[in-house]
């Protein structure tokens, strides 16, 4: 028993030995306090230093539109564009409809500091007595972020043809509307801007001159690289543009880039394209009753300018001639400071377009004009007053009094109204070396068709009379 004791005392204290010996081989590590641990302390001149390049030696990043966010992208463009719509009735001399030229009935009236989508589930029409003021754009108006842009389809054709379009306010900066254009429509800058102008009516050619037309202006637009801006609707001498891109389309013979700027208050069926960065189907087939007019289907982008009016223009006409400025200013070949050559293209067309030509030959520097003679009513009175006019533009009693003949009879007007109509022509004649005058019929061809050679002697002529 004894010895028994003995041995389990002994393997005790063999078993508490072994445990001490051992934890006396286990390492202590002494954590000092932080103020007593030794600081390392490196000097400047031993510190490498990180060499920043220029800014110019730094490659940017660049971004391509694909990838930047579809939010972005739609934040920005319905924060920089906008749309406008009237905010009241205001009486007109038809008692059914607005002065801005909506039907009453059909006319929704914004709270002032409302945003649309809340007046419209308000639901409220503002009901003014006769007023002594009349109705402007500024005062009865408000202007929201755009809700109408994307692309169309157009309806109706063996083809289903593509366009992008937004609607924007009439007084759209125009540096804003380039942004767009090249950024967002992925366009390339123009070497050459050809704006058509003519008849807003429907009017026919002779078929060779709609023939020689078509083929001239395709041709240049090809192998220039311009854009052709036009009025976008498919009424008068769009309509005609637009069957030139449409033959030239179905050859399949390159792209051409036709933009056409239009009042969005005319456009039928405008409420088929509203919706924020969408597609929508555009049915172009023209309602014989309405007193709106479709898109035309062979343009390839639309600018709708709006100014809040129903079944008005005017609203393009700003935009549009700001647009174009802007667009000659942009260089093209920065070595030699050259800008974007514009040229005025007229077939046929009202008084207004004798407007036009004149506010083009005024512009600083001013616009070259080409008229297409024998298109009919403008053109063909510029033409008559360009060929027997004098350098210095002035024309002799005769030709004075067959041109006043000419003017009463063209625009069934008085005398009074007539007279206007000359002088306006009169004061184009004074900048007739910027005005090419050509019968497209008899010489086969439109002067466009070698723009980028003759534009050089038409632009030096723009230079010395500026």
């Amino acid at each position: 028993m004894e010895k028994r004791r003995s041995s389990a005392g002994s393997f005790r204290r063999a078993s508490i030995k072994r445990t001490t010996s051992g934890s006396q081989k286990i390492p202590l590590k002494v954590i000092l306090p932080p103020s007593e641990i030794p600081l390392k302390v490196t000097p400047p001149s031993e510190i490498p230093l990180k060499v920043i390049p220029p800014p110019s030696e730094i490659p940017l990043k660049v971004i391509p539109p694909s990838e930047i966010p579809l939010k972005a992208h739609k934040a920005w463009i319905e924060k920089t564009f906008q749309k406008r719509e009237c905010i009241q009735i205001f009486p007109s001399k038809e008692p059914n409809r607005c002065s801005c030229g909506q039907v009453v009935n059909q006319h929704v009236a914004i709270i002032p500091g409302a945003t649309t989508r809340a007046a419209e589930e308000a639901g409220q029409i503002a009901q003014v007595a006769v007023p002594m003021e009349r109705w402007s754009v500024l005062k009865h108006t408000q202007a929201t972020p755009t809700d109408t842009y994307g692309i169309m389809e157009f309806q109706g054709g063996g083809h289903v043809n593509k366009a992008m379009y937004i609607r924007v306010a009439y007084d759209t900066k125009p540096d804003n509307m380039l942004h767009l254009m090249v950024k967002d429509w992925q366009l390339e800058l123009p070497t050459l801007l050809i704006s058509v102008h003519g008849g807003l009516q429907n009017f026919d050619l002779q078929p060779k001159l709609k023939q020689v037309f078509g083929k001239g202006l395709i041709q240049a637009a090809v192998t220039t690289g311009a854009w052709i801006l036009t009025g976008g609707v498919s009424t008068g001498v769009i309509r005609h543009v637009g069957d030139a891109l449409k033959d030239h389309s179905s050859k399949s013979r390159g792209k051409v880039c036709a933009i056409g700027i239009a009042p969005w208050g005319i456009v039928e069926n405008k409420e088929d394209l509203i919706g924020r960065d969408v597609t929508r189907p555009y049915q172009a087939m023209s309602n014989p009753m309405s007193k709106l007019s479709v898109l035309n289907n062979s343009h390839s982008h639309f600018i709708l300018a709006d100014n809040g009016t129903r079944g008005k223009y005017g609203a393009e006409v700003r935009l549009r001639r700001q647009l174009e400025k802007h667009i000659s200013l942009q260089k093209i070949n920065t070595r030699l400071g050259q800008g974007v050559p514009l040229v005025c293209l007229i077939l046929e067309g009202g008084p207004n377009v004798i407007s036009i030509v004149l506010e083009s030959l005024r512009e600083d520097p001013p616009v070259p004009v080409v008229v297409c003679d024998g298109s009919g009513r403008a053109s063909d009175i510029i033409s008559f007053a360009h060929r027997y006019s004098e350098d210095d533009g002035l024309v002799s009693d005769s030709v004075k009094d067959q041109l006043l003949v000419t003017i009463q009879k063209t625009f069934n007007y008085n005398r009074g109204q007539a007279q206007q109509i000359f002088l306006m022509v009169m004061e184009c004649m004074k900048k007739r070396s910027l005005v090419s005058r050509e019968d497209i019929i008899n010489t086969g061809y439109v002067p466009i068709n070698h723009i980028s050679i003759t534009l050089r002697i038409i632009l030096s002529n723009a230079l010395r009379v500026s």
